[in-house]
């Protein structure tokens, strides 16, 4: 793909980005945009295709507890081939390819993707949800929802994951599993060591809860 055209693409994809989520702000979607192209690269994929899917992914945004969340991956498919087609340069018989990364481009519904340059997608976007920028964005999302940082109850989710909707909850529903859904070698090496950051920051956190309850428990004594 040219580089004017490239260009081009992402004065697109910054412009109809969200300003007001910290967590899919076109910083993610650039941060994504590069791990893709890596990952294309290593793996022969089509840039042509990989490239405008990774910028326009997250195009259509709604807060994660909205019932609407649920379509933005095909909402977000349908506005990046209106776009494209409305590009001269573009090949348009690789439009429904970048649709059919971007409706595949979910955590929560699962979709295991049937072709290359989805695959790619998934695990450059997989990764933002592993690792220390996962941290910042589930806290980020947590707080637009008034979400508690940890269930005081249990805040490593032993009993399972029905209690409250928690930061610290979506560790257990999505970071710490994101290792075991990597498609390509590279993004399998990459998560692998974020899961281990993931799990040195859960060991802090641990300590840290300790520490303050003895505290607690001496200033009570007294």
């Amino acid at each position: 793909m040219k580089e004017s055209l490239i260009n081009k693409l992402i004065l697109i994809s910054k412009n109809r980005q969200v300003k007001n989520d910290p967590s899919h702000d076109f910083q993610h979607v650039q941060r994504v945009l590069n791990l893709a192209v890596e990952i294309g690269k290593k793996v022969e994929a089509d840039l042509d295709i990989v490239i405008p899917a990774a910028l326009f992914h997250d195009t259509v945004v709604y807060r994660k507890d909205s019932p609407k969340s649920k379509y933005e991956t095909d909402e977000s498919a349908e506005v990046a081939g209106h776009i494209l087609k409305k590009i001269r340069e573009y090949p348009k018989e690789k439009i429904e390819k970048v649709k059919i990364c971007i409706r595949q481009c979910s955590f929560s519904k699962g979709i295991i993707p049937d072709i290359l340059e989805s695959k790619v997608l998934q695990d450059a976007d997989m990764l933002e949800s592993t690792g220390a920028i996962s941290i910042m964005r589930t806290f980020s999302s947590g707080g637009q929802m008034n979400r508690p940082f940890y269930d005081l109850n249990d805040p490593f989710c032993k009993k399972g994951l029905f209690g409250v909707h928690s930061g610290l909850w979506l560790f257990y529903k999505r970071l710490l599993l994101v290792e075991k859904r990597m498609h390509t070698k590279f993004a399998k090496k990459i998560a692998k060591r974020r899961t281990n950051f993931l799990i040195t920051f859960l060991d802090e956190f641990k300590k840290e809860l300790i520490e303050t309850e003895i505290i607690y428990e001496k200033r009570r004594s007294r």
